[in-house]
C-alpha cells in the first residue's frame, strides 16, 4: 500500500511553489479564467477569484451569468469579467461556447464550477470547455461540474496530468456512484482510485483532507478548524489552487499548497475573529501572508 504523507511544515518547505523573479509581469504570473455562479449563488465567483489573486495570479477573468457580472466586476475590480447567456432558472445557458472562445485560448488556468446550482448546466459547460482547443491550459473542476465529469471521463483525457477535482464526500459520491458513508470509510483508497481514473489530483475535501495523484502519491491534512465548515470555503479552496496553477506550479504541488494556505488561514483567522463564525472571504486575505517571498 501507498505510504500517506503528511501535509505539514516538512513538505511545505521541501515543495515551494514557483517563485517570480525581477522581470515578472502579470502575464507571466498566470491568467486564471473562472467560471460558475448562479442567480442563487451569484458570489460565489468573487470568493474564487479573489483567492487566486490573494495566491499570486497575475490576472484574473471571471465568466457568469449576465445579470450579475457587472456587479461582480465592482466587487472585484482588479478582474475582467464575461457576461454569458441565462436560462430560466438563472444558470449558466447553452450557447456560451462562442463567447468562451477568446478567454479559454488566453487562460492559463480554468476553474469551473463554483456557485453552479444545477447539475444538467455543469455538464453543459463542461462540455462546451471539453469542445475547446485548450492544450497547454490546466484545469480545477469543482463542485457539481465534478460530478458531471463522470459522463465525460472520455473526453477529460485530453487533461490528463494537467486537472485537479475538488469533492466533499456528497460530490465524490456522484463521481463515483458510492454512497457518502464509503467514501468517508476508504477516503484514501477512493481518492487514489479516482486519481488513476482521471489522470487528476483529487483534493478530497472534509475535516481531515486527502489529497491523490496519479501516480499513487497521497497527502493527508488534518484540517484547518471547524470555522472553515463554511458557505464558500470550497469556492475559496479552488481558486487557490486554480492560482497556484496559472504561476506554473504542477497539480500536486497546488493541491498541498492550496489545501495547506486554505486550513493555515482558517487558523489565522479563527485566533482573531473567533474559531466559529468567520467568513470565508476572511481567508484569503492570509495567503500573501503564508507564501514564500
Amino acid at each position: 500500500m501507498t505510504d500517506t504523507i503528511p501535509l505539514d511544515s516538512n513538505w511545505i518547505a521541501a515543495n515551494p511553489p514557483p517563485v517570480h523573479g525581477n522581470g515578472t509581469t502579470k502575464n507571466s504570473r498566470g491568467r486564471v479564467l473562472a467560471i460558475g455562479g448562479s442567480a442563487m449563488v451569484p458570489g460565489a465567483l468573487r470568493l474564487t477569484g479573489e483567492a487566486a489573486l490573494r495566491v499570486g495570479a497575475g490576472k484574473l477573468q471571471m465568466a457568469t451569468i449576465a445579470s450579475v457580472a457587472i456587479g461582480l466586476g465592482l466587487v472585484v475590480p482588479e478582474a475582467g469579467v464575461l457576461a454569458l447567456p441565462e436560462d430560466s432558472d438563472g444558470e449558466i445557458a447553452g450557447g456560451a461556447g462562442p463567447l468562451l472562445e477568446t478567454s479559454l485560448n488566453g487562460c492559463d488556468t480554468l476553474v469551473i464550477g463554483p456557485g453552479m446550482g444545477s447539475a444538467g448546466a455543469a455538464k453543459a459547460l463542461l462540455d462546451i470547455v471539453l469542445n475547446q482547443r485548450c492544450d497547454e491550459v490546466t484545469l480545477v473542476i469543482d463542485a457539481l461540474a465534478i460530478g458531471s465529469a463522470r459522463d465525460l471521463r472520455d473526453a477529460l483525457v485530453a487533461f490528463d496530468g494537467r486537472m485537479v477535482f475538488t469533492p466533499h464526500h456528497g460530490e465524490m459520491a456522484m463521481l463515483t456512484g458510492l454512497d457518502e458513508d464509503a467514501v468517508a470509510k476508504s477516503p484514501e483508497k477512493v481518492a487514489r482510485d479516482v486519481a488513476v481514473q482521471y489522470g487528476a489530483v483529487v483534493v478530497l475535501k472534509g475535516s481531515d483532507t486527502v489529497i491523490a495523484a496519479p501516480d499513487g502519491t497521497t497527502l493527508h491534512y488534518g484540517g484547518g478548524g471547524t470555522g472553515l465548515a463554511t458557505g464558500g470555503s470550497g469556492d475559496v479552496l479552488a481558486g487557490a489552487i486554480g492560482g497556484l496553477m496559472s504561476r506554473g506550479a504542477s497539480p500536486i504541488i497546488a493541491a498541498g499548497w492550496g489545501v495547506w494556505l486554505h486550513g493555515q488561514s482558517g487558523r489565522r483567522v479563527a485566533t482573531t475573529k473567533g474559531p466559529i463564525g468567520f467568513l470565508a472571504r476572511e481567508v484569503p486575505a492570509e495567503f500573501p501572508r503564508l507564501l514564500p517571498q
